[in-house]
């Protein structure tokens, strides 16, 4: 039947259609096909539709690995190839040893780091032990069948096909890979906010020489180090996303506007695929480089996606050491001895470097969290960095059970039964018409009553004013202890998960949970989870603001999202813009004296800015200006001080407000603005999209949207060069997805993934979604068979294993 299937599948689409809505196929019956796939060699069919998106279609989960692991090869090969080379602790050995990484699996600065980090991961068989361990704490059989097809699905296609990347075309570092490989790179992204936010913190952490005495900063010095860590408003990686129920939609179903902010390059790519197995699964959306299901997606009943949590997915203990060896550590005043692990790494031309990693029963030894927060071993005390998403692997059951939800509640009880999202919320809607918000991470079992229990000097400090827990390790009694309903010890529980159901919008932008509805905020989380009552960010204002006047106005459809998704309107310019133009027309002389000492004439700045739309729309004009004074003024006085009214927890959303044009920095920053613009050669009210593009195939394609600090929807993240302006987009808006239903088996769905479908430069899919965004376009999703078989572009392939029988 599966033979015939595969050679009869554009004849037989209507009964594909019917049985992509059946109830699954029964366990046994499943097994059975999972025991034999292909007679003995796997196989899929993809079928191409626009833009390169492949619709894999298969008749069980290894095979589905398979068609998913072949497509993803066939367009981002050598992304994946250089993931899987710095998971083996690899790339000192094929790449220089003091280069930096692209950052996409830890925070390690250089390659040396990352291949000490990983490799010890691999030598203590750390992926080896939570890969064996059963269900729930470890994966389900359908996971692993998932990422065993992937392995093999990716090996057939290098073993088939010529690279054309010249990213590594021709490399001696590409090479097949293992259903292990899959796991360890499921095992780096789950511990991106825990160990490999440390990564060499953990490989440069050495005993103190007898003697010696460490230098050590004040524990305020530190909090701010770690609220400045843990920020969500710093440029990064962040994310929006807003869920309506079907009370303030058109046709009382629900819609789902997400808007993810990821690295336009690199491992973090996210890239657009559909995945069905008739009568078991059928779910589209976007994965993750090297993710065997959609991250982010729909189905016909459910549609979610994810924003980066505020929740701390870490805490340190302090240990007391023995004052006559600092590797033993005291616990109820009995010694524990640290354990040593040598870890020795291959470097290219050089000789093979061995370095110590020293671990304790709560996690590795860390000397810092980043060049501000240092945390000095010395010969009294160390700190060890707890992360529970260590023991976790199952964000990858997360995102599958997610893809066989069929509601909202479904979503919910998926994440109590797998509790594997690492480090981001859950918004939901589903085709009933409810919404959803959770904050369901694996976060360390910190509450209120134990941080206050048991935090060190330094924890006083830095757990009320960042999350950071920094407990004393010399107690027993300050354990993690376990939640009834945790799946692991040490964890928090899914009944503390800040959660909101059935609101008008459920929405986030990377802060708290504690607005994710204005009008029914949320409160009573412990503080590792956020803040409540303080300000927001200017994206976060910005986004409440608009998604409460949809939600009050009505009538929502598909359409609404889209016009809210390229709105494109500046917060901080509908805010300050006004007040700016007034400020900087009384200026005397029309003249403002720049950081550099020299005045400079601001007089067209004022009524550049004066006539500016407020939108950082391509073409409109200001919006640079104004962007390069406001990074200037927010520098210098910080998101709070660039206001003079304050900010009242009473008024959340419209405080702080009033720009600060009484500060010297106003001036300052409004002259640097128009010495940079002139330095660079570019007209104070030149078009925005000429001035913030990417260059595809030898062209200009100008990109929409703004900076985090403007608080713009459609967040976009450029590189200045001060000889020419802003040149390439390094983090933004990415793989962008506004779903609603109408009743039928086919959700409504718009898509558009930003940097296209592969990084290859030689493929056809590169470019190609990208100048749909430069125009503010979208892609019509594909979802029935019936839209899948009418495309102008369809392209079947079947794709399988040779030399196996």
């Amino acid at each position: 039947m599966r033979r015939r299937l595969r050679q009869c599948l554009l004849l037989i689409t209507a009964l594909l259609t019917a049985a992509a809505t059946a109830s699954p196929a029964p366990a046994a019956d499943q097994d059975r096909r999972e025991r034999h796939p292909s007679h003995g060699g796997l196989s899929a069919t993809i079928r191409y539709t626009e833009y390169g998106i492949p619709h894999i279609l298969a008749d069980d989960y290894t095979d589905l690995g398979f068609g998913t692991g072949w497509a993803q090869a066939e367009d981002n090969v050598c992304i994946l190839a250089e993931d899987f080379v710095t998971l083996n602790g690899e790339r000192s050995k094929y790449f220089a040893a003091d280069r930096k990484p692209d950052g996409s699996l830890s925070s390690a600065s250089t390659n040396a780091s990352s291949d000490l980090f990983f490799r010890g991961i691999k030598q203590a068989g750390t992926v080896e032990k939570l890969a064996e361990l059963p269900p729930p704490l470890g994966n389900r059989p359908e996971q692993k069948k998932l990422a065993r097809g992937f392995a093999a699905g990716y090996n057939a296609w290098l073993k088939q096909n010529r690279i054309t990347d010249p990213a590594c075309k021709g490399a001696d570092w590409v090479r097949p890979v293992t259903e292990l490989d899959m796991s360890r790179l499921a095992f780096a992204l789950s511990v991106l906010g825990g160990q490999g936010r440390a990564a060499d913190a953990v490989v440069s952490a050495q005993p103190p020489a007898a003697g010696t005495k460490a230098a050590d900063t004040s524990a305020e010095a530190k909090a701010k180090a770690a609220r400045e860590l843990f920020a969500t408003d710093d440029g990064a990686m962040g994310s929006n996303a807003v869920a309506f129920n079907g009370s303030t939609t058109a046709n009382g179903r629900g819609l789902l506007l997400g808007n993810p902010h990821y690295p336009w390059a690199g491992g973090r790519r996210f890239w657009q695929v559909q995945q069905t197995i008739p009568g078991e699964l059928n779910v589209s959306g976007g994965s993750l480089i090297g993710a065997v299901t959609p991250s982010i997606g729909f189905t016909p009943y459910v549609a979610w996606s994810h924003t980066v949590a505020t929740g701390v997915p870490m805490n340190l203990h302090q240990l007391t050491l023995d004052p006559a060896d600092p590797t033993t550590y005291l616990v109820d005043g009995k010694p524990r001895k640290m354990q040593k692990r040598t870890v020795t790494i291959e470097v290219k031309g050089g000789a093979p470097v061995s370095r110590d990693q020293w671990w304790t029963e709560y996690g590795p030894v860390v000397t810092s969290l980043g060049a501000e927060l240092p945390l000095p071993w010395t010969a009294q005390t160390a700190y060890a960095l707890n992360d529970p998403n260590a023991s976790n692997l199952r964000a990858s059951d997360t995102a599958l059970g997610f893809a066989k939800a069929r509601s909202v509640k479904g979503v919910q009880d998926v994440l109590r039964r797998t509790q594997g999202l690492p480090w981001v919320n859950t918004i939901a809607a589903d085709s009933k018409g409810h919404s959803l918000y959770t904050q369901s991470q694996v976060l360390p079992r910190i509450t209120d009553e134990i941080a206050a229990r048991c935090s060190t000097l330094l924890g006083q400090v830095t757990y009320p004013t960042a999350g950071l827990a920094v407990l004393d390790g010399s107690r027993s009694d300050c354990g993690l202890g376990r939640d009834k309903d945790a799946l692991q010890d040490g964890i928090l529980g899914p009944s503390r998960m800040p959660t909101l159901v059935d609101a008008p919008y459920a929405e986030n932008s990377n802060d708290s949970a504690w607005l994710a509805n204005a009008e029914r905020p949320l409160r009573g989380y412990e503080r590792v989870f956020g803040t409540i009552d303080t300000p927001r960010s200017m994206r976060t204002r910005g986004a409440i603001e608009d998604v409460s006047a949809m939600a009050k106005r009505g009538r929502l459809t598909v359409k609404d999202l889209q016009r809210q998704q390229f709105a494109n309107r500046a917060p901080a310019g509908t805010m300050g813009a006004a007040d700016a133009a007034k400020a900087c027309a009384a200026l005397p002389g029309g003249t403002a004296t720049g950081s550099d000492g020299k005045a400079v004439d601001v007089t067209e700045a004022c009524q550049v800015i004066g006539r500016w739309d407020r939108t950082t729309d391509a073409d409109s004009r200001g919006a640079l200006l104004y962007d390069r004074f406001w990074r200037g003024m927010r520098a210098a006085l910080g998101p709070q001080g660039v206001w003079a009214s304050p900010f009242d927890p009473a008024d959340p959303v419209r405080t702080p407000h009033t720009l600060n044009t009484a500060s010297p920095a106003f001036a300052r920053a409004l002259a640097d603005a128009v010495t940079q613009l002139t330095a660079a050669g570019i007209p104070l009210d030149a078009r925005l999209g000429d001035h913030q593009y990417v260059v595809r195939d030898g062209k200009r394609l100008a990109v929409p949207g703004g900076t985090e600090s403007l608080g713009v929807w459609n967040k976009i993240e450029p590189v200045w060069d001060p000889a020419s302006g802003y040149t390439s987009v390094t983090t933004g808006s990415s793989h962008i997805q506004a779903v609603g239903w109408d009743g039928s088996r086919c959700p409504v769905a718009r898509t558009l993934l930003t940097y296209s479908q592969s990084q290859n430069p030689a493929s056809a899919h590169s470019s190609d979604q990208t100048r749909l965004f430069s125009q503010e376009k979208w892609v019509t999703s594909r979802f029935c068979e019936k839209d899948i078989r009418r495309s102008p572009d369809l392209k079947v392939v079947k794709v399988r294993e040779k030399g196996r029988h």
